[in-house]
């Protein structure tokens, strides 16, 4: 359908964009909605990178393009290759945060750190995304106080309420469904509860814009909301769809999830998870709760690994070949 349509070509056009990516294939089978022409007209809105094109169906079958699509991938990554390490200042990163498998250590020490490193950004000039609007509920107004105006709170107070809106029309409800069975197992008993400690997340800046789903992330915009479902992978690519080179994404009870264009890096404040799920995860955040270091200078221990993350250091995830991607849909399938 039409909106549904829409909210794709819009996030493959944002991968399209996403500085991660050098150059683009857009691979298509010739008689889809998301017709290739249009899918590279989007691109094109966004990015002036080189743009290559394949349909299936006009290539001589799908043997001729497995053959055709290597030759061209070949021949970007060669090009690819040729570019040169630059240097540029933290603030033109755009980063992503983003929480799964919450439980209470969450919201009383991982978000909360993944705050301070977003504030810190924020100061130097860089912008922090704040996303997972299913995951605000019981704390809107809180977020909505904070916003540089009152059109920015009213976006904050209204993705919410359209939010919950939404999900009635199935005969559901968002403040009985959530929190998830290992949520509550983890200690969060309510949604008023996981959403405190999600929050924790954006820090102390002001909000100064909120985005739709996979919209175009500005540059040195400080602290800044993307209205993204709770769902990890789906979340996650809307940040990286939006611009986001890097992913800090905090977990309680351990998630592991990766994304093919943008390192995820997680954290974690459980010290039983930090062992149990030690290759998934980047960064033992337990001490924002148990010390004896001070927030600040986990925070600066974070940072300097962020900073080698962005120089090319994989996450766990990216080590492990973890690439889930997936999208929201609006609407059933015609």
């Amino acid at each position: 359908m039409g909106l549904d349509q829409a909210v794709t070509m819009d996030a493959l056009a944002g991968f399209a964009a996403n500085p991660n990516v050098a150059s683009v294939l857009v691979l298509s089978l010739g008689c889809e909605g998301c017709q290739n022409d249009a899918v590279v007209d989007l691109i094109k809105t966004r990015t002036n990178k080189e743009i290559r094109t394949l349909i299936i169906q006009e290539a001589g079958g799908v043997q001729a393009s497995f053959e055709k699509g290597i030759k061209i991938a070949e021949d970007l990554v060669r090009d690819a290759r040729l570019c040169t390490r630059e240097k540029t200042p933290i603030s033109d990163l755009i980063l992503g945060t983003n929480c799964g498998g919450s439980d209470t250590t969450s919201g009383l020490g991982a978000n909360p750190l993944i705050g301070e490193v977003s504030d810190w950004l924020v100061a130097k000039g860089g912008t922090s995304v704040l996303c997972e609007t299913s995951e605000f509920f019981g704390g809107e107004h809180i977020l909505a106080r904070r916003a540089k105006n009152e059109e920015v709170a009213g976006n904050i107070l209204k993705i919410v309420k359209d939010y919950e809106d939404y999900v009635h029309l199935f005969g559901a409800e968002m403040r009985e469904g959530n929190p998830s069975p290992g949520n509550i197992e983890g200690g969060l008993t309510t949604l008023e509860e996981k959403s405190l400690g999600c929050i924790h997340k954006g820090g102390h800046s002001p909000i100064n814009a909120v985005y739709p789903y996979a919209g175009e992330l500005k540059s040195h915009e400080g602290l800044v909301i993307m209205d993204t479902p709770g769902n990890d992978p789906s979340s996650v690519a809307g940040l990286i769809a939006g611009g986001c080179q890097l992913v800090l994404f905090s977990t309680g009870r351990g998630t592991a999830t990766g994304n093919a264009l943008a390192p995820v890096f997680r954290i974690t404040a459980n010290p039983n998870t930090a062992h149990t799920m030690h290759d998934a995860i980047d960064f033992d955040a337990s001490e924002t709760i148990y010390g004896p270091r001070t927030m600040a200078e986990l925070r600066d221990a974070l940072l300097g690994e962020l900073v080698a993350c962005c120089n090319g250091e994989k996450t766990c995830a990216e080590r492990l070949g973890f690439v889930e991607t997936a999208l929201p849909h609006i609407c059933n399938y015609m």
